[in-house]
């Protein structure tokens, strides 16, 4: 077995790595003592072009196509098959007739397979897979093994907001998925994918209430009610609201959550369309901290109580997130086939979080000997106490578009495009913060100890702009070949400072950079049903070095990020067996702190190589009969290359697994064709643990649920009762290893979990 390498570790980084300082983009429990865990207290350790301005030619190229298609007056009806999916930009697009992979999980297909939140969308896609999900915290989703980034790649009805919260799922149509690069969509933000929530709006006359139970006792009481008013219907309303008791099959992790949420619509004269929506929300509940490993072993997950909540100590507190969300659209025919749209959004973020957290083993001067990214071999571990409260948070975004569709001259190709621009920006403000050694405790929750002294050290404030002109469209070069392409010019402006001031001669940082992320695609028809499409697209980053002492190059911006996708698939979309396939290729460049970083001026912060993922995700769907299959499979080859860090190079990325698989099969009953019983499975392969270590992984692992779903007509109202058990046959294993804030964290399968609800519709 080859020798562990473990990353250099000292209580100068811990402090490091909890710390998001000026200029840093980093996110999660942030520590800003200059040199980190009170380090004065002891001692720390003629050129061809480029595909990508060749993309930008044709997108320009494209944007000049639908500038001169505006003043046409080209009516034209197309026929769409499939679900549909707006994620990427291109509007209610048939995802079977899209260069693209993307999913739409509506509300009914969340509530069969009990999905409450964005975690449980790791059970629908072999595309998506935990990435430090925890309970009582903000979901973490990672799609083809790179991590979403909470800031960046989360949408509502389109618009950009800050996913750094419990959001709810109860006023939400269905929830969208891209899986892919998301420059197309996106102006910076992980390469993986994009989730987009789209909200419930006005409907004719509803009336649905809905009671569920689920765990050791959550219970969930909501409605959902809409109604059209007017001489014509112009008028609709719709309100949501839920109230939920929180009771997980995890002991001491009992809170509450409530939901209230209201669309409201008015048709306009001339096919005008005015939208608005308002939700609040509000979450409070213990978070469950992770395990870890036993110094170089990894713990019998079946020896462990899975039931445990080390985030229990008598001084530790819940987690409570509040959400304040507001959009306005407006909608408006112009002339023929053009249509202007303006949609305004603004997300209000609060949250106190309070959590006695497991990290390494520290004696009592904040020195570390050896165990400082897990626990020590005997199962001890030392508990920091960490206190955030008033974290404030406020995303705003506008977008401005023009969507049309026409010919290009007499008989020339159709074209559909749209042009816009969107002006986002985000805004944090929080305060000084505790993050301090409490004291000693145990893997089986033994052991309680006093709180900390409570130091407080300062935190960050940061203000994020962005402006993003785009244009994406589609046009017919002949009747079986289509040309899709779209660009986005993005121009950032990112300052952050301390909440208090140091005495490190360190100052407020700002930055300003600009890049362009092009698109494009081709697809062609291949009959019976059949597409095959290539494309090619690019994403953008952007990282900063740390503003502290250690840094050489502190506060300075690194040159903008930007990773490069190549996707190649084919699709078949007939009623009875659909079934695709994509091969993709994604490189993503990385940045990394290189030297020893443990006293001043000891660390750069410099590109490092690039995280490659190439793979081939697949998914089938057969029905015959009574009977009906369905699933999808990715096979993933993630791998470091071009690195420096010693042990890095051509490694596979922590918790990503190699392979996935989400199956399903549904039985509907014969006599009672409102009966069904749907039996799943999902599985997942090993997943490294440490970066650089190769001999440390967890095992793959297999779930099975099971579920029932009864449809029962009485009268004017229509009961759906709904029932269901999740690990059927309680497997115990790790789940996930998330490598978060430097340290290492073991998540378990969740136990046997029943669930049980009904809804009646008026």
């Amino acid at each position: 077995m080859a020798e562990p390498v473990r990353p250099p570790c000292s209580a100068g980084r811990l402090r490091a790595l909890f710390s998001p300082d000026p200029g840093s983009t980093a996110t999660g429990k942030t520590c800003t003592d200059p040199d980190g865990c009170r380090a004065l207290r002891g001692p720390a350790r003629a050129r061809r072009p480029s595909p990508g301005r060749r993309a930008r030619w044709a997108g320009l190229g494209l944007l000049a196509a639908c500038a001169a298609a505006v003043a046409e007056d080209t009516v034209v009806i197309s026929g769409k098959t499939g679900a549909d999916a707006s994620v990427a930009g291109f509007g209610p697009q048939a995802v079977a007739r899209s260069p693209f992979q993307a999913s739409a999980f509506g509300a009914t297909t969340l509530a069969d397979n009990g999905v409450q939140g964005l975690a449980g969308l790791t059970r629908l896609s072999a595309s998506t897979s935990d990435a430090y999900n925890a309970e009582g915290y903000w979901p973490g989703l990672s799609v083809r093994g790179f991590a979403l980034d909470n800031r960046f790649n989360y949408r509502r009805d389109g618009l950009p907001i800050n996913a750094e919260t419990a959001i709810a799922l109860d006023n939400k149509e269905r929830v969208e998925l891209l899986a892919g690069t998301s420059g197309l969509q996106a102006g910076t933000s992980a390469p993986g994918g994009l989730v987009d929530l789209v909200v419930k709006r006005p409907t004719l006359s509803l009336q649905q209430a809905r009671l569920a139970w689920r765990g050791a006792g959550s219970v969930l009481a909501a409605m959902d009610w809409s109604q059209r008013l007017g001489s014509s219907q112009q008028f609709g309303l719709r309100v949501n609201a839920a109230a939920e008791q929180l009771d997980p099959m995890v002991r001491d992790s009992r809170g509450r959550r409530q939901l209230l949420a209201a669309a409201v619509d008015l048709h306009l004269p001339e096919g005008g369309l005015l939208e608005a929506e308002v939700e609040h929300s509000r979450q409070r509940q213990p978070s469950v901290a992770g395990f870890s490993l036993l110094g170089d072993e990894v713990p019998d997950a079946g020896r462990i109580d899975r039931r445990l909540n080390l985030n229990r100590q008598p001084w530790s507190g819940p987690v409570e997130m509040r959400s304040r969300t507001a959009s306005l659209r407006w909608q408006q025919p112009l002339s023929g086939t053009l249509r202007l749209h303006v949609h305004a959004m603004q997300q209000q973020l609060d949250s106190d979080d309070r959590t006695a957290f497991p990290y390494g083993v520290y004696g009592a001067d904040y020195s570390c000997p050896l165990w400082c990214d897990r626990f020590a071999p005997d199962g001890s571990f030392s508990y920091w106490e960490y206190l955030s409260l008033d974290e404030r948070r406020r995303s705003r975004a506008l977008d401005i578009g023009v969507r049309g569709q026409a010919r290009l001259g007499a008989g020339g190709p159709l074209v559909h495009g749209t042009l816009g621009i969107l002006r986002s920006s985000y805004r944090a403000r929080l305060q000084d913060q505790v993050f301090d050694l409490a004291g000693t405790g145990r893997i089986d929750g033994s052991l309680d100890t006093p709180a900390s002294p409570g130091y407080t050290d300062a935190n960050t404030q940061r203000d994020e702009h962005s402006t993003e002109p785009y244009v994406r469209g589609q046009v017919a070069l002949t009747p079986g070949m289509t040309l899709w392409a779209g660009l986005r010019q993005v121009r950032l402006d990112r300052a952050s400072e301390r909440t208090s001031p140091a005495d490190d001669g360190l100052r407020a940082t700002r930055y300003r950079q600009h890049a362009a992320s092009p698109w494009l695609a081709l697809s062609v028809d291949l009959g019976r049903q059949t597409m095959a499409y290539a494309s090619w697209g690019r994403g953008l980053e952007s990282d900063v070095a740390p503003n502290r002492s250690r840094y050489t190059n502190a506060g300075q911006a690194l040159p903008a990020l930007a990773s490069r996708q190549f996707e190649a698939g084919i699709k078949h979309d007939q009623a009875e067996v659909p079934w695709s396939l994509a091969l993709f290729d994604i490189q993503r460049p990385q940045s990394a702190d290189i030297g020893d970083c443990d006293v001043a001026r000891s660390c750069t912060r410099q590109p490092d190589g690039h995280a490659r993922h190439r793979g081939a995700e697949a998914q089938l769907g057969l029905r015959h009969g009574a009977w009906h299959w369905q699933g999808s499979a990715m096979w993933l080859r993630a791998r470091r290359t071009g690195s420096v860090t010693p042990g890095i190079e051509g490694t596979r990325p922590v918790n990503v697994p190699a392979t996935s698989l989400r199956s399903s099969l549904t039985w509907r009953a014969p006599r009672h064709t409102a009966l069904e019983l749907t039996g799943s499975l999902v599985a997942e392969g090993d997943r490294l643990i440490v970066p650089g270590d190769r001999s440390l992984r967890l095992p793959g692992w297999v779930r099975s649920d099971l579920a029932l779903r009864w449809q029962v007509p009485q009268g004017s109202a229509a009961w759906t009762w709904r029932a269901g058990v999740d690990n059927v046959f309680d497997r115990k294993a790790w789940k996930e290893s998330p490598y978060q804030f430097g340290h290492v964290y073991l998540y378990p399968l969740a136990v046997r979990t029943w669930r049980a609800s009904v809804d009646v519709v008026y």
